[in-house]
């Protein structure tokens, strides 16, 4: 049991995003191990600690709509705090205000709006590329030289990461399905953390591993609870590519599908690099 007489989650995406709350709209939480990247933890996980403080606050209204999450500073190993603070909400939607600080430093800044979705008119213009099923892609070992990436069940479709012989490429194009390793159940959390799982869009270019980091992280939910419940553990089919690169830094889009080509998510995020 936890601290708060919570049971302690048994699944590792769970376990890096748990939060005490600490009263008002402060948070505490603890980097985890299994989630490290080359400095500090995976972005991805730190995107769905934010938003998971967003998640718990008890004013908190509807499902996630947008999360924009700036990497200001690198995050150390250990204990942190989120400040999830409700700046306005109206009728169909809610504005947060985030803030990840260690030892009284700012590390990470964010922004969240929450919704309640109604009955509308529909319709979807991206669509889902025309790939082979996951279970006809092979699963491609973890490169072992990050923690983040064992969590993660990744099937390569196009675009796989360079082996350190493969030359650059003159498209950006990454197409792959994924999902948590062991399987769990997708939420908003997960989700915003499997926008991130791309690796940087440079080191297909150039064929070569260098230095690259997220700056500012942007992600917008299609998927409501619902439309989440009925993925369940499913495989979500990924497509991310670049626009340009120039100035040490690049830009960086993903679409997320479910397997009948539900728009699930889309995220954009700017990227800087060391050459």
């Amino acid at each position: 049991m936890t601290e708060t007489g919570n049971p302690v989650p048994t699944h590792p995406f769970d376990a890096a995003v748990a939060l005490t709350p600490r009263g008002g709209d402060r948070f505490a939480g603890h980097t985890h191990p299994a989630y490290g990247n080359m400095v500090g933890p995976f972005g991805g996980i730190t995107a769905a600690t934010l938003l998971r403080a967003a998640q718990q606050h008890p004013d908190r209204l509807g499902d996630p709509l947008a999360l924009t999450v700036n990497f200001a500073g690198p995050v150390a190993d250990g204990p942190f705090e989120v400040t999830a603070t409700p700046l306005r909400t109206n009728r169909s939607t809610q504005h947060f205000a985030l803030t990840l600080t260690q030892d009284g430093a700012v590390r990470t800044t964010g922004t969240a709006v929450f919704g309640t979705g109604r009955t509308t008119w529909t319709d979807t213009e991206a669509v889902a590329p025309d790939v082979k099923a996951p279970e006809d892609v092979p699963v491609r070992p973890s490169p072992g030289h990050v923690a983040f990436t064992d969590n993660y069940e990744i099937r390569f479709v196009e675009g796989a990461l360079p082996d350190g012989e493969t030359a650059g490429q003159a498209d950006s194009t990454t197409t792959l399905w994924m999902r948590d390793r062991p399987v769990r159940p997708l939420d908003h959390a997960a989700l915003a953390a499997l926008a991130d799982v791309f690796y940087p869009r440079v080191l297909l270019r150039t064929g070569r591993f260098v230095p690259a980091g997220t700056v500012s992280l942007t992600t917008y939910f299609h998927a409501d609870a619902a439309r989440l419940a009925a993925q369940g553990d499913e495989p979500v089919l990924g497509r991310a590519r670049a626009g340009g690169f120039g100035n040490g830094f690049f830009d960086q889009s993903a679409r997320l599908w479910a397997r009948d080509g539900a728009l699930l998510a889309t995220s954009h995020q700017w990227v800087y690099f060391k050459d």
